[in-house]
């Protein structure tokens, strides 16, 4: 692990999350849950390089996250509570849907998922 990959990773991360805000703020809903996504997946790699020294190369945020719980147990409540893992999974799917189907977030929706993110997701991850 190199400390700039780390540091380059966090930045990265925290610009997706600020640039969520501002693009809802522009009504931006599909750029906003997909830089939602990115700040969640990011975040997570950038976690687990510095506590393993690595990370799967995958964009899946329940692996990442179970990854991650193998040193840190009580971030698997992002998974194995059922709400908390409704979240995710809508997170997780912005992935896809945001960049290739057509459809379309709604105002509200991308809000209950930046108010997650902000709330339950960021505190854990980040201890924030």
């Amino acid at each position: 692990m190199s400390f700039e990959e780390a540091e380059l990773l966090r930045r990265r991360a925290r610009a997706f999350l600020r640039n969520a805000k501002r693009l809802m703020e522009e009504g931006e809903w599909d750029l906003a849950v997909f830089s939602i996504e990115q700040y969640c997946q990011l975040i997570l790699k950038y976690r687990l390089l510095l506590e393993t020294g690595g990370y799967p190369r995958t964009n899946s945020l329940r692996r990442l996250i179970r990854r991650l719980g193998e040193g840190r147990p009580e971030i698997l409540k992002l998974v194995e509570e059922v709400d908390n893992l409704h979240y995710i999974a809508r997170i997780e799917e912005a992935y896809i849907t945001a960049r290739y189907l057509p459809y379309s977030y709604e105002g509200d929706e991308v809000k209950d998922l930046y108010r997650f993110v902000l709330e339950v997701f960021r505190p854990l991850v980040e201890g924030a």
